[in-house]
């Protein structure tokens, strides 16, 4: 069960707001993800997906493994969560690496359960799942290595997770992501609920990847010693995942004008320090994130994104899509001025 597809949101916009500035957008009508924009200055660039000219090549892609990522985030003394990269079988045996599936089991051990395995270079919160024992740990890693070939075993950190979009010097935008979550009505099961949840993801025209038999969701579901078919109590909220992505079903809570000035300075400077101009930076804050951040750990750091999908974020709400607006507006100006 999936939301409906959609054009993604990067072209459907640059269509839209292009002409203002004069500049013009041709998309590959086949499957309308790919695109190309055409300034009145005879100058071209080129876009896919949510991914823009606007950050150079080395360092986007430096973006997208997070392993190589985290090494420099920590090099340079920022919050990143303690974890490392292990190998499916073939892989390992591909580069002879004694790095795979036990190994990785191992050093879940020296973190101390319940820890994170995601695909090392996976997006929008894809093959995440927060492991709380041995039969879990071995499931939740098989899975991510029936389609990655790396993935990542990390230390849990809680908090409140936060997306903050910079473009140059100044945050652009700033929010709170809220896990998929179902409220109960007394009478429907937890499938239930779910299933109309994502039924209004369809009617919003959210393109929302949510699956009823996600063995993360029946994971998350049973560590709460409820099932699939349990009945919620009115009222009742339960999370049935624990990566907060909003296209995984989360929620958007805006904080763009109530985040301390601490936490968008250090937004700002960590893209800066990795070589972007266009960056989601993604946050876990154990404290309030609308006082001064402190270097006691008040929040760690997830990973950072060097074409930031701003889709969901969007259609939170009007005011949010005004802003996207206004965002890829400035991306487009910056854009033509680029040599």
């Amino acid at each position: 069960m999936s939301g409906v597809q959609t054009r993604p949101l990067l072209g459907v916009v640059l269509e839209k707001i292009a002409p203002k500035i004069g500049a013009k957008v041709i998309m590959e009508p086949k499957w309308n993800i790919v695109g190309q924009i055409i300034f009145k200055n005879g100058r071209q660039r080129y876009f896919r997906y949510s991914s823009i000219d606007l950050n150079p090549l080395g360092a986007a892609l430096l973006a997208k493994d997070k392993d190589y990522a985290n090494y420099f985030m920590r090099s340079m003394d920022y919050p990143s969560i303690e974890g490392r990269t292990f190998y499916s079988k073939d892989w390992a045996a591909a580069i002879e690496s004694d790095q795979g599936i036990d190994a990785a089991y191992e050093y879940a051990q020296t973190l101390s359960f319940p820890v994170i395995v995601k695909p090392n270079s996976g997006a929008q919160g894809s093959g995440v799942f927060l492991v709380h024992n041995k039969s879990e740990f071995y499931r939740g890693l098989r899975a991510i290595f029936k389609k990655e070939n790396v993935a990542l075993v990390q230390r849990y950190v809680q908090g409140r997770d936060y997306r903050v979009v910079v473009l140059d010097n100044e945050v652009v935008a700033a929010y709170e992501r809220v896990p998929l979550s179902v409220i109960g009505n007394g009478k429907s099961t937890i499938q239930e609920l779910l299933e109309t949840k994502a039924k209004k993801f369809v009617g919003a025209s959210r393109d929302v990847k949510i699956q009823v038999d996600d063995p993360r969701i029946v994971q998350k579901v049973r560590a709460q010693s409820l099932v699939m078919t349990s009945v919620l109590k009115k009222g009742e909220q339960i999370f049935l995942l624990d990566n907060a992505n909003l296209s995984t079903g989360g929620e958007a809570i805006d904080v763009t004008e109530t985040m301390h000035h601490g936490y968008k300075k250090l937004a700002i400077s960590l893209t800066k320090d990795m070589g972007l101009r266009f960056c989601g930076v993604d946050l876990m804050v154990s404290s309030d994130i609308t006082q001064k951040p402190s270097k006691t750990g008040d929040f760690s750091i997830l990973e950072v994104n060097a074409s930031p999908g701003l889709d969901h974020y969007s259609k939170s709400g009007l005011k949010q899509r005004d802003i996207v607006e206004n965002i890829y507006l400035k991306v487009l100006q910056k854009l033509e001025k680029m040599q």
